[in-house]
């Protein structure tokens, strides 16, 4: 396997881990991109672009921007196979997607617009239907508003416009009483935040974080992608369930009574992520196009990273730092701990991140940030000064945990 890209002196063990993930775990196509302090230490893609792997093509798709690692880059004209993954490919990732979107409400706070002990109603007056008028912005982020399914699954046509579904979460009545229990709110995060953005700023969520996130740090990042950038995507396809014999996943074994939820098209688990009628097409542009700050954002790995390094501080290039001490701090804060009414298993939630434990295992600690279901991960660890950014075309039946991503993260650790 021809892994292209750079390593720093030291994170020779992340490229290693990286050449096994193809070798040994089935990955088709992927990136992984590290930032410590600041500066880019990691940076390596390999593979297909699409995981579907049929096409033919001129590897000169490649592009002339790649950065040789070990390795030829591919450019040679005439040689036909897959078109590779390169430099700028990116992909979309999923529920890692609320790392970014989370950002969002807690900039508003830090410039003085949001509130988060105020009432969601007090910025958005149709939320306060149905017994949520209490439900304040920090339960809201810490999906402790009791609202992760709707009593009507939404078409895939309402679930993308922003009226329709923000209409349909402000009239929805919570199945527990906010505040009192946790669940994760896998898709209607994405309406429940859309609608409060919309309130507060007047511009949607996926213009926010262009306008005031992606454009001033430089990042290949988008909550709704442009049409001019649709041809930079790879393709989503199934990756094959394969460990090494050795892996610390095999020691992983699915609790009953997750696999129960899941099996159970009842349970609050399935409602929760079968609350769109029809599983959405992720290679369809139109989709892609959506802005949807739960499951539709389209990034590379590097900017994923670039954008938790600049959480943390300021970052190369100069990429003003994002969140100051407080904000933070917010960030990492446990807001919500515990068994899980959607997941089943233990979580633990900041406002808007998942924090480091068993269930989303990070750096450390201190880390947070958000998987993505089916493999991508963001995270910045304050402690350590490093931020993570994976993406992978292969997606796998994992929610949290990913196995390529957490053998990524352990060789991190291995050189810090």
């Amino acid at each position: 396997m021809d892994v292209q890209g750079t390593v720093a002196a030291g994170f020779e063990p992340v490229r290693e881990a990286f050449r096994r993930n193809f070798e040994q775990r089935g990955e088709a196509g992927a990136a992984v991109s590290v930032y410590r302090d600041g500066t880019k230490v990691v940076d390596l893609w390999a593979g297909a672009k699409h995981a579907d792997s049929t096409d033919s093509t001129d590897s000169t798709d490649s592009g002339s921007d790649s950065v040789s690692g070990d390795g030829d880059d591919s450019g040679n004209s005439g040689t036909t196979g897959p078109t590779p993954w390169t430099a700028d490919t990116a992909q979309v990732v999923r529920s890692a997607t609320k790392g970014v979107a989370a950002a969002v409400p807690l900039l508003l706070h830090q410039r003085g617009l949001l509130d988060l002990d105020a009432p969601v109603a007090t910025y958005w007056p149709d939320f306060k239907a149905a017994g949520k008028d209490r439900v304040t912005v920090r339960q809201m982020l810490a999906h402790r508003a009791g609202v992760p399914v709707l009593d009507r699954r939404l078409t895939l046509a309402e679930a993308i416009d922003l009226g329709a579904s923000t209409r349909a979460i402000a009239a929805q009545a919570p199945i527990w009483e906010p505040g009192t229990a946790h669940g994760y709110h896998a898709h209607t995060f994405s309406w429940l935040l859309s609608g409060l953005v919309h309130q507060v700023t007047g511009r949607t969520i996926g213009r926010w974080v262009a306008e005031e996130i992606a454009d001033p740090l430089g990042l290949e990042l988008w909550i709704g992608l442009p049409p001019e950038q649709t041809h930079r995507v790879g393709r989503v396809g199934v990756a094959p369930e394969t460990e090494p014999a050795d892996s610390p996943a095999l020691k992983i074994r699915p609790k009953p009574a997750v696999t129960a939820a899941y099996g159970d098209p009842e349970s609050l688990t399935r409602r929760a992520f079968d609350v769109i009628e029809t599983r959405p097409d992720e290679n369809d542009p139109a989709y892609l196009a959506a802005e949807l700050p739960g499951s539709a954002g389209v990034a590379t790995a590097r900017a994923l990273a670039r954008f938790y390094a600049a959480t943390l501080g300021p970052v190369d290039g100069g990429g003003a730092r994002l969140f100051d001490p407080e904000t933070l701090a917010l960030a990492r804060t446990e807001e919500s701990a515990g068994p899980d009414r959607v997941l089943v298993v233990g979580t633990r939630f900041g406002l808007g991140y998942m924090l480091h434990g068993a269930a989303a295992p990070f750096l450390g600690a201190g880390s947070f940030g958000h998987p993505g279901r089916g493999g991508s991960l963001g995270f910045a660890d304050p402690e350590t000064g490093v931020a993570f950014g994976y993406v992978t075309n292969g997606m796998r039946k994992t929610v949290t945990a990913d196995p390529r991503a957490q053998a990524l993260v352990r060789a991190v650790r291995s050189v810090l």
